[in-house]
This record gives C-alpha cells, sequence and structure tokens, in this order.
C-alpha cells in the first residue's frame, strides 16, 4: 500500500516535512552567513578599488575579476578539496598524520561568501561614485570628524543607493547555497534528494523543495524592499 503523497511531505511519522523545513532553515542560515561574509569582502574590496593607492587598487581589480569569471561550483570544489589538502598538510607539520578537513558549512559559507563579495563590491562602489560630493565636503566644512562623516553621511547613502542590487545579490546567494548539497550539507537541496529516493517520489520532493526556495525568497525578498523604503525616507518626492 503506498503513502499517500500528502502524508509524504506532511509532519507525521511517515512525512518528511520535519526533515524539509530543518534543512530550509540550514540553507537560510548558510545564505546569511555567506551573505554577510560577501558584505566584509565587499566592503573592503569597494575601499580598495576606490583607493588613491594602485596597488589596492589592483588587488581589488583581481579580486572582482577572478571570482565573477569563475563558475560558482568550481569555486566549490576548489575551497572543498583545496582547503582539505591545505589543512591536511599544515596538520602534517604539525606532526598529526591522518587526512582533515574543515566542516562542510564553513567551506560553503567562505565559498558562496567569497562569490558575493566580489559582486557587492561593485554594488558598493557603484553606490559610492553615486553620492553627491557637496555633501561631503558640507560635512567637513561644519567639523564632522571622519567617522562622523561615514556615520551620518556616506553609509546611509552609500547604502541606500546600494540596496537594489544588494537585494539581487542576496537572492542569488540564497540559490546558491543549492551548491552546497555536492560537498556533503544536508541543506534543503541534499534533503529533498535524499527523500526523493527513499520514497521514490522525486517529483513531489524537488516540487516541495522549488517551493520553500520560493517562499524564503519571496518573504527575504519583502523585508529587503521595507528596509529600502525605510532608507529612502526624506528622499522620495
Amino acid at each position: 500500500m503506498t503513502t499517500p503523497l500528502l502524508t509524504l511531505v506532511g509532519f507525521g511519522p511517515d512525512g518528511w516535512g520535519k526533515l524539509l523545513v530543518a534543512a530550509a532553515s540550514l540553507t537560510l542560515v548558510a545564505a546569511l552567513c555567506s551573505f554577510m561574509v560577501g558584505s566584509l569582502l565587499g566592503t573592503a574590496g569597494a575601499a580598495m578599488k576606490l583607493s588613491s593607492i594602485a596597488p589596492l587598487r589592483w588587488v581589488g581589480g583581481i579580486y572582482t575579476t577572478v571570482f565573477r569569471g569563475i563558475p560558482e561550483i568550481l569555486v566549490v570544489y576548489l575551497f572543498y578539496f583545496g582547503g582539505s589538502l591545505a589543512l591536511t598538510h599544515l596538520m602534517h607539520l604539525a606532526g598529526f598524520p591522518g587526512f582533515f578537513s574543515l566542516p562542510s558549512f564553513v567551506i560553503g559559507v567562505l565559498a558562496i561568501g567569497l562569490l558575493s563579495g566580489a559582486y557587492q563590491t561593485e554594488a558598493y562602489r557603484s553606490a559610492y561614485l553615486r553620492l553627491n560630493p557637496g555633501q561631503i565636503e558640507a560635512g567637513k566644512a561644519c567639523g564632522m570628524t571622519q567617522p562622523v562623516l561615514l556615520w551620518r553621511i556616506i553609509v546611509p547613502q552609500t547604502l541606500r543607493f546600494a540596496l537594489p542590487a544588494l537585494g539581487n545579490i542576496w537572492q542569488s546567494v540564497l540559490k546558491e547555497t543549492a551548491l552546497l548539497s555536492i560537498i556533503g550539507l544536508v541543506e534543503l537541496l541534499r534533503q529533498s534528494t535524499i527523500a526523493a529516493g527513499a520514497t521514490r517520489e522525486p517529483l513531489l520532493f524537488y516540487g516541495a523543495a522549488a517551493v520553500l526556495y520560493l517562499i524564503m525568497g519571496q518573504m527575504t525578498g519583502i523585508g529587503v524592499r521595507s528596509f529600502e523604503k525605510h532608507l529612502s525616507r526624506g528622499w522620495e518626492r
């Protein structure tokens, strides 16, 4: 006797609902951590590309060129296998034999964070270039120190201009977490694959995964749009 399809995706003893929700939660956490890593790298990258020091501009340009030009799945593989080999080599030098590897979650967050940071670099850089230089000069004329100038003028307006692009980057990061299934992280796609194999209902569980991705994307998109509207207060006509 076959189990009803709704029961399979439900939260009962024969359902996979709890596991799918837990995997979706892990997907969301991985995306948030990756985006935060990318924000730090993107801020540093934008500062380097806007710097008056040529070597810093070169480093920033190389970073964005490399990580925007390599396929995402290849970056994940490079970090997974390269990171494990590097860690194993370091442990051998310290006198510890055997094979060592970093957790899949850490590797995935670093890989996707670096990819996200390359795109966020350009978002922040472009947003900064849209600032009105007169406002910065006026702030300096009023006696604002550099930290106050950053906090009161540069950061809020740069973030306001960058937020539409950051919203698109966030959606990409959320979808790119599916790549982490190839390195063993039991996120939403991996859990759907396990459930599909166990029940022989691939269409049902991949469809459920698609719905959960859409829900996460739409809900977080609403949050981004609300924040964008909040930052635009006082500027809309």
